[in-house]
């Protein structure tokens, strides 16, 4: 048994000690344990355990590549039998240079993160994710990794000649070479019928109906060959008897006296038994052969395809009525259902690292493999490795393709559940996950596919002119017997994911070249296929997805709508039957609500706290505070008072402000002034009738009398002219920005509380307020 666990440094919280593995670790026991295990000579049963920890980290290089690298020099330097010396680089591509074992600053620039592993000759392993790269520019990227793991690779060589172990060779047990020839002799001419039952669940069957025959006769009853007679196995006492007889033959009449002959046909055959792992073993060995052989030689796969042939595809959006999207995408006999989610920066994913520093994902897909989808029964708990590694796979071949969250600030979640698998269930999460982020209205750049290909090497074995032999889309006896598992995702310009595994001695960049040229020419077939989804993608945002709603603020006002200990956002949201206020220290607020009063009566309660008070603004229903013998304070909006003179209480002469006003009547007030201090100067006379009809004729007589002078003209009537209300809380009276995919909405304060004050200007810029609208558009 082959495990490999790795460990990293001191974990958070409260519970200081490491505990399960989190994704991140796991997903690098991954990277370490896939280019090892083609390594390791067959036949070689020792449970071995490779340990990884990280002791030492320098904060300016990620420690993947390096654990895969010291796990193989470990390795090398042990007495584990394997073949070759495993080195790990990670390739970045920075101002359109090639950087070997970047740091993780040069890699938040890098359009490339590829992790390649091998030998000083061959690839063994490769994953990388990029923007739309072209397969030209992969190649090279794989050219410089695999020139430094060949330069790492040749100073390990010469460790291992100075400090390695002998190798345990002894330790090597393999099934016995007759085994092979009975295996052929009894199962051969039927594995030639199996193999060619197009349909995976009949054929499994058979397979397991005629292993079971195999077991049958080689660990009970025994065989020898087809030519050979045999009957009731010998006993002891039939040995003792013969051994004990003195047998003569006649020979020629004559009888040879004092020899002793055995009769020809004394001894029966002994029927040979094997053990039942070996014959399982072998069992297996034989089925790929004979696999392999068929496609070779006659160019026909076990479904009948060709080895460019893509299974038939089908694909439908809009299953799930209360999801905010989902979709159903079925190539042969594989099949995902992928569903989306959408909420607030509440919902964002917390990643673990090093450095201790918070990391929230906007973006994240979970695979889930249940037993039910291979016809198995099992238990449903975490996910497994494999689990964890497909679909950060499917994760990160889709998120090139989002928008950024200026555009759309959602928190997108996707869940990719295979209800059916043979073939590569992860780039049917690709292709599934897509369709479904269009079906919930998320803005994609364009649409991308996955593709799983596979490889036959050794063709001259079964024929062939040895050149190896690339497939598309393979299914899972394909990916068992086959060379190679190599999966591409990306369009048809470039690639945005690839993930390849070696099971033989590696293979060379021409072979990879051809693989990646047949694996475009697949994408395209997909992509075609996924333009005829029935129901088609939506495209637009659920109902039943939440609204959010961006505004900006004066950055010193943010603690003002946090308030001591989010007292005061607390309240907010429970006046408003908002779901979540999430504020940033640039001055974006996000608002998170399921129907648009609620954020309406929001906005207006945020856009008072944090508004800034200009000269000409107009208030109304505002709340008298105190009364003083010169005057009355006027609280304009939750925090904001200003003094309202007696002299601007009223058009007529009052004597004292308490005669006709008292603390909580409600006036409507025009800010007239703000002085050095920030104090409020108020007017309730200027917007009196009686008082607007003079000044009115005031005015008339100013131009009368100053007709020449049009920028003095000006000036008077601007400090004179009342205010209009402005319209803020239609969405659909907003202007729509080409930049965004979303509509814009001005605060509005109009639509608070009917106890409230509200301002009739307009506090918040448009170009600052949008609400998001999630209209799907593609490329």
């Amino acid at each position: 048994m082959f495990m490999l666990y790795i460990c990293h440094c001191f974990s958070g919280g409260f519970f200081k000690r490491e505990g399960r593995l989190k994704d991140h670790e796991v997903l690098i026991c991954r990277l370490i344990d896939r280019p090892l295990r083609p390594t390791m000579l067959k036949g070689f049963y020792h449970e071995t355990q490779i340990l990884s920890w990280v002791l030492s980290y320098d904060g300016l290089h990620s420690p993947d590549s390096l654990a895969v690298t010291a796990a193989g020099i470990a390795l090398a330097l042990s007495e584990v039998p394997n073949t070759k010396v495993i080195a790990g680089v990670r390739v970045g591509l920075v101002d359109n240079k090639f950087i070997v074992n970047p740091t993780t600053k040069e890699m938040e620039e890098s359009k490339l993160d590829l992790l390649l592993a091998g030998t000083d000759s061959a690839i063994f392993m490769i994953e990388g994710y990029c923007n739309f790269l072209p397969e030209e520019k992969l190649l090279e990227a794989v050219q410089i990794g695999q020139d430094a793991v060949r330069t790492i690779c040749n100073e390990v060589n010469a460790l291992v000649k100075k400090c390695g172990k002998p190798k345990m060779l002894d330790a090597i047990k393999l099934p016995p070479p007759e085994l092979y020839k009975h295996m052929e002799e009894i199962a051969g001419d039927e594995l030639v019928k199996v193999l060619q039952i197009r349909n995976k669940v009949p054929r499994r069957k058979a397979l397991q109906s005629l292993e079971e025959k195999v077991l049958s006769i080689l660990t009970e009853k025994g065989y020898v060959s087809k030519d050979q007679s045999f009957g009731i196995p010998e006993t002891v006492a039939d040995l003792l008897e013969v051994e004990e007889e003195d047998e003569e033959v006649v020979v020629d009449g004559e009888v040879d006296e004092g020899d002793v002959h055995i009769k020809p046909n004394g001894r029966k055959s002994s029927p040979s038994l094997f053990s039942e792992v070996d014959v399982k073993l072998v069992f297996k060995e034989v089925t790929s052969k004979f696999l392999r052989r068929r496609i070779v030689e006659g160019g026909k796969r076990s479904d009948g395809r060709t080895p460019e042939g893509i299974r038939p595809i089908d694909s439908s959006c809009g299953l799930l009525p209360r999801a905010h999207g989902s979709a159903l995408f079925t190539r042969g006999e594989t099949q995902s259902l992928a569903v989306v989610t959408l909420g607030d920066k509440q919902m964002a994913q917390r990643v673990d690292n090093l450095v201790d520093e918070e990391e929230f994902k906007r973006f994240y897909l979970q695979y889930s493999f249940p037993p039910s989808c291979v016809g198995e029964v099992g238990r449903i708990g975490a996910p497994s490795r494999r689990e964890i590694g497909h679909g950060m796979l499917a994760e990160r071949a889709l998120e090139p393709i989002l928008p950024s969250e200026n555009d759309f600030p959602y928190t997108v979640r996707v869940e990719s559940t295979i209800t059916e698998s043979n073939g590569s269930s992860s780039m049917a999460s690709v292709c599934g996950g897509c369709l479904a982020l269009q079906d919930a209205g998320v803005p994609v750049k364009c649409m991308i596919a996955g593709i799983a290909m596979g490889m036959v090497l050794d063709t001259e074995e079964f024929g062939g002119d040895g050149t190896p032999l690339i497939l598309s889309d393979i299914t899972g006896s394909e990916d068992a017997s086959g060379d190679m598992d190599f999966k591409v995702a990306g369009n048809e310009d470039g690639v945005t994911a690839f993930q390849m595994d070696i099971k033989v001695g590696g293979i060379t960049l021409p072979v990879m070249r051809t693989a990646l040229l047949q694996a475009r020419d697949g994408r395209k077939h997909i992509l075609a296929e996924m333009l005829k989804c029935s129901p088609s993608p939506s495209k637009r945002l659920s109902k039943y997805a939440p609204l959010i709603h961006v505004m900006k603020v004066n950055p010193e006002k943010v603690n003002i709508i946090i308030g001591s200990g989010g007292k005061k956002v607390k309240s907010i949201i429970e006046e408003t039957g908002v779901e979540a206020i999430d504020t940033q220290d640039d001055g974006i607020v996000k608002i998170t609500a399921k129907d648009m009063s609620s954020i309406e009566k929001s906005i207006s309660i945020i856009s008072q706290l944090t508004m800034v008070p200009a000269v000409g603004d107009i208030y109304k229903n505002c709340e008298i505070k105190s009364v003083a013998p010169y005057g009355v304070f006027v609280e304009i909006a939750p925090g904001h008072e200003g003094l309202c003179h007696i002299s601007e209480l009223s058009s007529n002469w009052l004597p004292k402000a308490e005669d006709a006003f008292k603390v909580g009547d409600r006036v409507d007030v025009k800010l007239i002034e703000v002085n050095g201090k920030g104090q409020l100067r108020l007017s309730r006379k200027a917007l009196l009738p009686e008082a607007t009809s003079e000044k009115s004729s005031a005015e008339q007589q100013a131009r009368d009398l100053t007709e020449g002078n049009t920028e003095q003209s000006k000036d008077k009537s601007r400090a004179t002219k009342f205010v209009n209300p402005t319209k803020v809380d239609s969405v659909e009276d907003a202007p729509l920005s080409k930049k965004k995919a979303y509509k814009r909405l001005t605060s509005s304060a109009r639509d608070g509380p009917k106890n409230s004050s509200t301002t009739v200007s307009s506090i918040a810029s448009k170009d600052e307020n949008s609400l998001v609208n999630g209209e799907a558009k593609i490329g």
